[in-house]
């Protein structure tokens, strides 16, 4: 997997140093370590705009950097850190920024984007991944834990509906519950044709 960026590096090691002095405890780019970054948020003063807007760029690109080192992707990276997103291999995108200033504010925002998207061959199948999950409640929908649950429950079955387009052999899941979702996630076709995710081999091509 190639490295990420410089910029992207040096903010995440400034989350890992800001929880560090808060709790003792060192961020491992893991999801056995997120809920400390979750516990950090919680303390967030919403009130003291410099610190949270440094809080929300310096936290997205740990938890964009933790998603990246489990699923891989790469991070399209813009003039401002909180307009950085990171895209899987199968074309699902989001802005780990926003999904923090959602997570500190346990609400959607207006000027931050906190939503999963996709090319648009490939949002029938998420909107339908994402349809299939159960409720969850109002704290662990907007925390990083969550989102990262999610992330990886979506990207496994975008993995899986492709494999299975291309009638390629489905590797098995952990839930043993992949295989179903592939066959029940097919959308039903638009007017202008199929809709259906690119391999993560040609995810590239799309963005």
């Amino acid at each position: 997997m190639s490295d990420a960026p410089d910029q992207i590096r040096e903010f995440a090691e400034q989350a890992v140093a800001y929880v560090r002095r808060a709790l003792g405890i060192a961020l491992e780019y893991d999801s056995d370590t997120l809920p400390l970054l979750d516990h950090y948020l919680r303390n967030v003063p919403p009130d003291q705009v410099p610190t949270l807007d440094l809080v929300i760029s310096t936290a997205g690109a740990y938890f964009g950097e933790t998603v990246r080192r489990r699923l891989g992707g790469r991070w399209e990276l813009g003039e401002d850190s909180k307009s950085w997103r990171l895209w899987l291999t199968t074309g699902l995108n989001f802005s780990p920024a926003g999904f923090v200033a959602a997570a500190i504010a346990q609400a959607d925002l207006d000027d931050l984007d906190s939503e999963f998207d996709a090319p648009e061959r490939m949002r029938p199948h998420v909107e339908a991944a994402l349809a299939r999950m159960g409720d969850v409640s109002f704290e662990d929908y907007y925390s990083l834990c969550g989102r990262l649950d999610t992330l990886e429950h979506v990207h496994e079955v975008l993995v899986a509906v492709a494999a299975k387009l291309l009638g390629e052999q489905v590797p098995s899941a952990d839930d043993g519950d992949v295989d179903d979702e592939a066959e029940a996630l097919e959308p039903a076709e638009p007017a202008d044709g199929p809709a259906s995710p690119l391999p993560a081999a040609a995810a590239d091509d799309l963005n």
